[in-house]
């Protein structure tokens, strides 16, 4: 969102107005001097004028210009709608998928440059994940704060999650989970999961039951990544909101510093929503403070999470680090991935409702082969004399997409890539290619899913001190 005023964008000066918002709170708080706090004042009236000529909207705290229809002239290239991305729904026109350089300007997210991924190379030790280097994770909120804290010995927290909404997952699921398992190892830090089993009550047609049984058998395909059970709580909102009066008083907090208004204009919610709806961002906000896991950090409120997510959750977070500082807590960091293209096409995310979409975890290497074979869209040409001839487009490639995703050498992927742009190599070649990567690798995972049992499942799930100093 570029409308300027003075130079700043609609972005920056709702940052500028949130920041004056705790400003004119902080000198009130302080009772500070009257001609201060009349001048704190006037200002954010001034810019609140400001806001409402670039935007046309009132500004409301907590809903960044972003969460709403800021400008009329948002369309795609193609002349169609912009893409659609919220936390429920992923569509685009394009083939090519979501554009995400402009979701990072209407998010007012920070793009993962090579200087960004060269530095977490640095202050890690360790080559950078091929997520990063291929840029699947693309966009980040504050991740060089993280890495200036971590480099003066002052530690961080990993927090990502899962809506458990059916008994298998699929290979879109994993990818959160592969990059964080990966944050984890090479920053040596604790983690938790939050397995939202009460959101998915809210919004799905599914008994409670059902919901909880879900998270459980979810949590197995999560612990079958890899995960050090010594740093890892994973957590059933169910079972721990109940048990836990410090989890449960930052719910409340969040619950306090944000309207009605804020969340209809975050998440697009209607007075017809039930009120479990309405009040739910607040549960997904809550891990995202330290103080909401006492066994792990003793208490303590000031050390920092870093949420790796799918971008479509960021609204959630854009809300969390608006509220973070009225109450007392560090704002949380992100990195935001790309979304893993449905079979079809990248023109939507995978559904765990639609078998076909998607390559699930319990798949046979004959349904793998399968599927990939009849479903994954092509950006082949018709015949194998066009092809040879004028070369595939790996851009819209389903198949070649997803090799971007596990294929681990970057040499191979790169000269796959040109083979089939030039024309050597087949749509039918290339398939071979994914198949190959992916029956190894979901039969790997599945015989670890075996070995994990019910006893482990629960180790991971007990509220526990975790094997951390900080």
């Amino acid at each position: 969102v570029i409308d300027c005023v003075g130079g700043a964008t609609t972005m920056e000066l709702y940052e500028q107005l949130t920041a004056q918002g705790d400003k004119v709170r902080s000198l009130k708080t302080a009772k500070a001097d009257k001609a201060d706090v009349d001048a704190a004042i006037q200002l954010l009236l001034k810019l609140k004028v400001d806001y409402k000529e670039v935007t046309g909207q009132d500004y409301k705290a907590g809903c960044p210009p972003s969460g709403t229809a800021v400008s009329n002239d948002r369309q795609s290239e193609n002349g169609g709608e912009e893409d659609t991305v919220d936390p429920w729904n992923v569509a685009t026109n394009s083939a090519k998928g979501v554009d995400y350089d402009k979701l990072i300007v209407r998010f007012g997210s920070s793009k993962i440059d090579q200087e960004l991924v060269d530095r977490i190379e640095k202050v890690s030790g360790q080559k950078p994940h091929r997520f990063l280097r291929r840029g699947i994770f693309f966009s980040h909120r504050d991740m060089n704060q993280v890495l200036d804290a971590y480099e003066k010995q002052k530690s961080f927290y990993l927090y990502t999650g899962r809506g458990p909404s059916s008994q298998a997952m699929h290979v879109g699921h994993l990818i959160p989970f592969v990059f964080t398992k990966w944050l984890q190892d090479v920053f040596d830090i604790p983690l938790v999961i939050q397995l939202t089993d009460d959101e998915k009550y809210l919004w799905k047609d599914l008994s409670l039951e059902d919901c909880h049984r879900f998270a459980e058998e979810n949590a197995k395909d999560i612990i079958a990544c890899g995960f050090d059970v010594n740093k890892t709580f994973i957590f059933s909102d169910l079972d721990y909101m109940g048990s836990s009066p410090e989890f449960y008083r930052n719910v409340v907090k969040v619950q306090k510093h944000v309207t009605f208004n804020q969340v209809k204009g975050i998440f697009g919610f209607s007075d017809s929503d039930c009120i479990g709806k309405i009040s739910f961002p607040a549960i997904q906000a809550a891990p995202a403070f330290s103080s909401s896991f006492p066994q792990i950090f003793k208490g303590r409120k000031d050390v920092q999470c870093l949420i790796p997510c799918a971008i479509d959750q960021d609204p959630y977070f854009r809300m969390t680090r608006d509220v973070a500082p009225r109450i007392g807590y560090p704002k949380p960091a992100l990195l935001h991935s790309t979304f893993f293209p449905a079979l079809q096409g990248a023109q939507t995310k995978m559904s765990a409702s639609d078998a076909n979409s998607s390559i699930f975890l319990t798949d046979t290497p004959k349904q793998i082969k399968n599927k990939v074979n009849k479903h994954a869209f092509s950006g082949g040409k018709d015949t194998i004399e066009e092809h040879r001839e004028q070369g595939g487009n790996p851009d819209i490639d389903v198949a070649f997409m997803y090799l971007t995703f596990f294929m681990e050498d970057d040499e191979q992927l790169e000269k796959i890539r040109q083979d089939y742009t030039s024309g050597i190599l087949l749509t039918g070649e290339l398939k071979k290619m994914l198949i190959e990567t992916l029956q190894p690798m979901i039969t790997a995972h599945q015989e670890n899913r075996k070995n994990v049992t019910d006893e482990m499942v629960k180790q991971f799930m007990t509220p526990r001190p975790l094997n951390f100093n900080f």
